[in-house]
């Protein structure tokens, strides 16, 4: 009897083997159209000149994201960035710069690193860290705006 078990076990575990082997992962497919858009959305890959808010970091990854930030009647107009990143980068700062737009800087502030792994839909788990480097770089983006609104002698001297 505790023969037939394990054959049948085993039998199971080969079935679902062979599932997972069958099921491949396809990119275009399996990728929501929030993702493949901000994945490969450029537009917003620039270096702007003048910023209101600047901030940069590496990630444990090694990814490098740089942000920049345009203020106009107390709102942001807009986000820019470059990264030396991969797509799940390039496609967590997209929708940043997304969800931020219109936004006053106290609204900006809620953004969290949740709020883009839902947009995207299907970030891949692994890819996480992604969401949280940028929104961190975004935070620093937004205290230096607060920063050189408090003190304007400070922004000619900021990168961009």
């Amino acid at each position: 009897m505790l023969y037939a078990f394990k054959k049948k076990w085993q039998f199971y575990k080969f079935i679902s083997v062979i599932k997972m082997i069958e099921k491949k992962f396809d990119f275009w497919r399996d990728h929501s159209l929030h993702y493949l858009e901000m994945a490969f959305r450029y537009d917003r890959r620039e270096r702007m000149q003048n910023p209101d808010g600047y901030g940069k970091q590496t990630g444990e990854c090694g990814d490098t994201v740089e942000m920049f930030l345009c203020i106009k009647n107390g709102r942001i107009q807009s986000v820019s960035f470059d990264t030396d990143g991969c797509i799940n980068t390039n496609a967590c700062a997209n929708t940043v710069s997304h969800l931020s737009e219109g936004k006053t800087i106290e609204e900006a502030w809620e953004i969290t690193p949740e709020d883009v792994i839902e947009f995207l839909e299907t970030l891949p788990k692994e890819n996480y860290h992604c969401a949280e480097l940028v929104v961190g770089v975004f935070y620093l983006v937004l205290a230096n705006c607060q920063e050189c609104q408090r003190n304007s002698w400070k922004k000619p001297y900021q990168k961009g």
